[in-house]
């Protein structure tokens, strides 16, 4: 697709070139000027198509890629960090690769992040999700800023199901120890992390 492109663009361009090396320099007139200009702004509008279905192609590229080293589940590929980071440098290093801390949307979704965690990062490691309540404390928000709708905390400690750490605690965790359950902790503590890309 990038060929042809290339390859009509210069078409047209010595095609434009030809046409200006016939016409005599006494019979250009304002109506061959406008005609010029005319052409000139064409060519300006397929270069930056071509430009744009260029970036595009790279984006998509870029996304099967992280595909490849990741997982994919339904519209969503999932790439693990197992460097030990602080809530807010994990979710930053995943915006600067134009992603967002995973925050699953089903249980099924749940399951695969998971499963992946455990394979990629440990069976008893901690990985941080897109999840936190810093505006509003007990309000749990995805990494856009709404509100949650699917919720996986642990509630099989009866005296402190989760979230349990009030405003101590304003990050979520997704645990491979206790089957994929959700913990509130401490932003600040130093966890892996798996970022999500959507693909669209």
């Amino acid at each position: 697709m990038e060929v042809r492109g290339v390859c009509v663009l210069l078409g047209v361009l010595l095609l434009v070139n030809c046409s200006f090396q016939q016409t005599p320099a006494k019979k250009r007139t304002l109506k061959k000027d406008t005609a010029k200009d005319a052409a000139i702004e064409e060519l300006q509008k397929q270069i930056n198509a071509i430009v744009q279905e260029l970036n595009l192609l790279k984006e998509h590229q870029a996304l099967q890629t992280v595909c490849l080293k990741g997982k994919k589940v339904h519209n969503k590929c999932f790439l693990a960090n197992v460097v030990r980071k602080q809530y807010h440098t994990a979710s930053e290093d995943c915006n600067a690769m134009g992603g967002v801390l995973a925050a699953p949307t089903s249980g099924d979704e749940n399951d695969q992040l998971r499963d992946y965690v455990r394979q990629s990062i440990g069976p008893h490691e901690q990985a941080w999700l897109g999840i936190q309540d810093m505006a509003t404390e007990g309000t749990w928000a995805d990494p856009m800023g709404s509100s949650i709708t699917f919720k996986n905390w642990d509630t099989s400690n009866s005296r402190a199901p989760q979230p349990d750490g009030g405003k101590a605690h304003n990050c979520a965790v997704l645990s491979g120890a206790a089957g994929g359950k959700w913990f509130d902790e401490n932003c600040r503590e130093e966890k892996p992390s798996v970022c999500q890309f959507n693909i669209v």
